[in-house]
């Protein structure tokens, strides 16, 4: 892995032993091969894990416990990043984060993965629905940690780049597929609205029973037309997002990398966030993870009393703490100290288990076709444009603000996290979430009552 590294090592050990200082070089070499990663995981330790991993399979029975899970998903998650991040080129616009989603959803169909991982993976993921602690740790560690002046701001702000993108890109979209051969209605209905309809369980599933009730078709077969779009749609907007990243290093002018405005004057910034030290450090990660937690109970409670999406309400309730300064500094620090070992720990083998449970290989294929393609990628990079455009001219940072607008054109919660990872800008996760839920949320509403008065 880090060859350099290794042999910078080596030569090191022998000049130390030639002038006379202990004999260390096997140490040494054994130090640096321990502080060679793959993701976060030692090489010793990534050898060892393989090899449990794959003798508890061939010992037919692998355990289903917490521990045994991690090391699976770790393993797999990160070893599917690092292919990724070793493409050239593609290493530059997202690969890790393609590579980590759809390679386990591709060896899932295929059944390539052994049985009983498969099953192990795909339970934990269903049961334990641990994308949503995720989501709160991300959330809640992010809004905590940002300037209260760009908060403000960027939260009256992003709804502008967001319905201007939305109006330009279901425009576009739908005479980019009149031009390719499909009608205006199926082009609108079938292909533009549904990439904007805030991912599968928010946007398609409410979606297609939106279409079933004023068309009178059976919801499956409705829900079956929506899907490729929203798949393929997610997967161009983590390209793009990934592109956008690399030209954001090219162009350091036109972003904030992970801020959406230049920051003001307040009382915490990301960017100044000093390291946690002393033994209060662990004490305050850990009521910085239970409030994150407790803000996303409070939000799946308001979604039981009144039908808002549980992250929403958690979003708007993180924002209103942040706000009225309902925590102190120390404990926001804390907070963003969780936020920082979620988005480096947990993130690759999120996309992992999201990949190879609830990723349908099948589903993205078949939006594979010349007409289906053009128009989703059109819808996309129009959205985006239109983002980087309209953003520029509110003074925030247009590539923050085109990365934003993506989000509106992926895969729920999974294509936030996707598109944010690929772009290297997880502290967005707020704003994602304003143009995922909420921007699908009004999608879906305008579009079904449009439909009502034309059918």
């Amino acid at each position: 892995m880090q060859v350099s590294q290794n042999t910078a090592v080596m030569d090191r050990a022998v000049q130390d032993k030639a002038v006379g200082t202990p004999r260390r070089s096997f140490l040494s070499v054994w130090w640096a091969l321990v502080d060679t990663r793959i993701g976060v995981i030692p090489v010793p330790i990534y050898a060892i894990l393989v090899a449990l991993i794959a003798g508890f399979i061939a010992t037919g029975k692998l355990p289903t416990e917490i521990c045994m899970v991690i090391a699976i998903l770790a393993v797999c998650g990160f070893t599917c990043a690092e292919i990724g991040k070793r493409l050239p080129v593609f290493r530059n616009i997202g690969a890790a984060a393609i590579f980590a989603t759809f390679i386990p959803s591709y060896l899932a169909y295929n059944h390539l993965l052994p049985d009983e991982l498969f099953k192990v993976v795909t339970d934990f993921t269903k049961q334990s629905n641990f994308l949503y602690l995720f989501i709160s740790a991300i959330i809640v560690g992010s809004i905590l940690g940002m300037d209260r002046n760009v908060l403000v701001k960027g939260f009256l702000k992003i709804f502008v780049p967001l319905a201007v993108g939305s109006v330009a890109a279901g425009v576009v979209g739908t005479l980019v597929g009149m031009a390719v051969g499909m009608s205006a209605y199926h082009s609108f209905f079938f292909v533009v609205v549904p990439i904007m309809a805030g991912g599968v369980g928010e946007g398609a599933i409410p979606l297609s029973i939106g279409y079933a009730e004023i068309l009178h078709v059976p919801q499956g077969d409705l829900f079956a037309q929506v899907l490729p779009p929203v798949m393929l749609g997610s997967l161009t907007a983590i390209l793009l997002s990934g592109a956008l990243n690399f030209v954001g290093k090219r162009y350091p002018h036109l972003t904030g990398e992970g801020r959406l405005q230049p920051a003001g004057d307040d009382d915490l910034h990301p960017a100044a966030h000093p390291e946690m030290t002393g033994a209060s450090a662990v004490t305050t990660l850990a009521a910085a993870g239970i409030t994150a937690i407790t803000l996303y109970l409070v939000g799946l409670m308001c979604h039981r009393l009144f039908g808002l999406p549980a992250p929403v309400s958690m979003l708007f309730l993180a924002v209103l703490v942040k706000l009225l300064r309902a925590v102190s500094p120390e404990l926001q620090e804390g907070a963003y100290v969780v936020y920082k070992f979620f988005s480096t720990a947990v993130t690759y083998p999120l996309l992992f288990a999201i990949g190879v449970a609830m990723t349908p290989w099948d589903k993205l294929v078949s939006a594979f076709n010349v007409p289906y393609m053009v128009t989703i990628v059109a819808t996309v990079a129009t959205l985006m444009g239109t983002g980087f455009l309209v953003g520029r001219k509110l003074g925030m940072y247009p590539i923050e603000s085109a990365i934003v607008n993506a989000c509106h054109s992926g895969q729920g919660g999974t294509g936030d996290v996707a598109i944010l990872t690929a772009a290297n800008r997880m502290q967005l996760m707020p704003f994602a979430q304003i143009a995922t839920r909420i921007g699908g949320a009004i999608t879906i509403t305008v579009v079904l009552i449009v439909l009502a008065h034309i059918v």
